[in-house]
């Protein structure tokens, strides 16, 4: 698997270059095992699991054909994770009035270093606008745990709405809505790029 960037668009908010690539199990696996051992990803992602467990996890994952694992970067630098997802074929889909081409997103930032710098919001806002790029799309969900309000904030600073808590298997969510016309009347520099 290619190791180059699926997509990369420089911010200004940020003076940064940010881009995504698929995840590669051989190449990610160690990395993604650190970050969801991390004080701040624990609590929210409950991987902090043995390795030979998490590996499984990871592999049953890149094998699963309604989401697309990525890792994020900025200037080069990879720093976050990410699963996008159709949400008709997820857990999340039962939980409310899906339409078929909803498509979601769960995010994590892993190394600490890059926390409290303020690039949460771009990131998102960069990878909601590609989710949009397919046409049918008329709106992206979140479901974030509802006691993490550092990402709900961001998460409503990007155009999502709350919508309502929902329990699913692993949590007890806020499920969020992103709409693509309120989404690119707010950043109108996501829809020329």
């Amino acid at each position: 698997m290619s190791l180059q960037p699926e997509f990369e668009q420089y911010d200004s908010s940020i003076n940064k270059t940010i881009s995504f690539r698929k995840v590669s199990f051989e190449h990610d696996l160690n990395m993604l095992f650190v970050w969801m051992h991390q004080p701040h990803v624990i609590p929210f992602w409950n991987l902090n699991i043995p390795f030979t467990k998490y590996k499984e996890h990871l592999h049953k994952s890149l094998r699963d054909p309604h989401q697309t694992l990525r890792i994020g970067y900025l200037d080069g630098v990879p720093m976050s994770y990410w699963e996008t997802y159709w949400a008709k074929d997820d857990i999340v889909g039962k939980h409310y009035d899906v339409h078929p081409w909803d498509q979601g997103v769960h995010l994590l930032i892993g190394p600490p270093s890059f926390l409290g710098k303020g690039y949460a919001l771009p990131l998102l806002r960069t990878i909601i606008s590609r989710l949009f790029q397919c046409e049918k799309t008329e709106k992206v969900i979140a479901e974030p745990d509802f006691r993490n309000e550092k990402m709900i904030h961001i998460f409503q600073k990007c155009g999502f709405e709350r919508q309502k808590e929902i329990d699913l298997p692993d949590k007890r969510a806020l499920l969020m809505y992103c709409y693509r016309e309120s989404f690119f009347r707010r950043w109108e520099d996501a829809a020329r790029s």
